[in-house]
C-alpha cells in the first residue's frame, strides 16, 4: 500500500513538474514575442520620423497639363468635389538613395497612412523587412509585383500589415467606421510616383474571409473587367454612389481584418498629372 501511495506521490509530482516547465516556457516565449514587437515598433517608428524629417511632401494646385477622368460621372457624384483637391508630389531622390525599391507614395484620408512604397519581384519580402530592409515583422508598404506604377494596370494593388499601433495600414481600419464614413473628405487617395502624380476616388469597402479574387490585376477583355468592378461595388459595406466603367482604373489597398479576414478598399482613378 505504502509503495502504491510513493508511486501515485511520484506521478503527481512529476506531472506537478512538466506543467510548471510548460507554464514556465510558455511564459518565455510569450515575453520574447511582447519584446519583439515592441522592438520592431520602434524601429518602424524610427524610420518614419526620419523619412517624414527628410521628405518634401507638397500639396500642388492643377496646372494646364493637369488630366481631369471623366467616365460617365453621375451628376449628384461627388467626383464633381473631388477633382477640385488638390494632388501631392514627393521629392523622391532622398527615398531612392535610402531604397532603390521606392516606387511611390502613398497617402489616405482620415488614416495614418501616409507613407513611401515599394515593389521588388515578390509579394513575401517586405512582409518581413523595413523600408530599410532591416528584419521587421511589421513590414512595410509594398505594391503588388506584378503591377507596373509607371503604367497602370486596370487594378493597381498595394499591401501592408495591419498593426495595432497604427502604423502601416494599421489605421486602415477605420474605413469601416461611421466616423469615418458620414466625413465624404475621406473617400479620396492621393499618390505620387516618380512619373505622375494621382487622385483616386474610394468607391467600396468592406472585411471578407480571405480570399485573392480581388486582387487580379490584368483582364482577357472589357467584359472580365466588369464584371470584376461590380463584384467589388457589391461588396461595398457602405453605399458610394459611385459607378465604374471599362474606361477606368482601379487602385486596391489590402491588409489583415484579423486571422480570417482581409480589410479591403477599392477607388477609382479621377484626376492625374505627368511630372516634369
Amino acid at each position: 500500500m505504502k509503495e502504491k501511495k510513493k508511486l501515485k506521490l511520484n506521478k503527481k509530482k512529476i506531472f506537478i513538474i512538466i506543467i510548471t516547465i510548460i507554464l514556465i516556457c510558455t511564459l518565455i516565449y510569450s515575453l520574447i514575442n511582447i519584446f519583439g514587437w515592441f522592438k520592431d515598433n520602434q524601429q518602424i517608428n524610427d524610420e518614419i520620423v526620419n523619412i517624414e524629417e527628410n521628405v518634401n511632401v507638397q500639396e500642388v494646385e492643377d496646372t494646364p497639363d493637369t488630366k481631369i477622368i471623366e467616365n460617365k460621372v453621375k451628376k449628384d457624384d461627388l467626383y464633381w468635389k473631388y477633382i477640385k483637391m488638390n494632388l501631392i508630389n514627393v521629392d523622391f531622390k532622398e527615398l531612392k538613395n535610402t531604397n532603390s525599391d521606392t516606387v511611390g507614395w502613398i497617402q489616405v484620408n482620415g488614416t495614418n497612412i501616409n507613407y513611401p512604397f515599394v515593389q521588388t519581384d515578390n509579394n513575401d519580402y517586405y512582409l518581413e523587412h523595413s523600408f530599410y530592409k532591416k528584419n521587421n515583422h511589421a513590414g512595410w508598404v509594398f505594391l503588388d509585383y506584378r503591377n507596373n506604377i509607371n503604367k497602370l494596370d486596370k487594378n493597381t494593388v498595394i499591401y501592408a500589415h495591419s498593426r495595432v499601433n497604427g502604423t502601416m495600414f494599421g489605421s486602415l481600419k477605420n474605413i469601416l467606421k461611421s466616423g469615418w464614413l458620414n466625413n465624404t473628405n475621406n473617400y479620396v487617395i492621393k499618390l505620387s510616383t516618380e512619373k505622375e502624380n494621382t487622385l483616386w476616388q474610394v468607391f467600396s469597402v468592406y472585411s471578407i474571409p480571405t480570399t485573392n479574387d480581388y486582387i487580379q490585376v490584368k483582364f482577357n477583355n472589357d467584359k472580365a473587367f466588369e464584371e470584376f468592378a461590380n463584384m467589388l461595388i457589391s461588396r461595398s459595406q457602405h453605399n458610394f454612389n459611385t459607378n465604374i466603367t471599362k474606361d477606368d482604373n482601379i487602385l486596391t489597398l489590402s491588409t489583415c481584418y484579423s486571422d480570417t479576414d482581409k480589410l479591403v478598399l477599392h477607388a477609382k482613378l479621377i484626376k492625374k498629372e505627368v511630372r516634369k
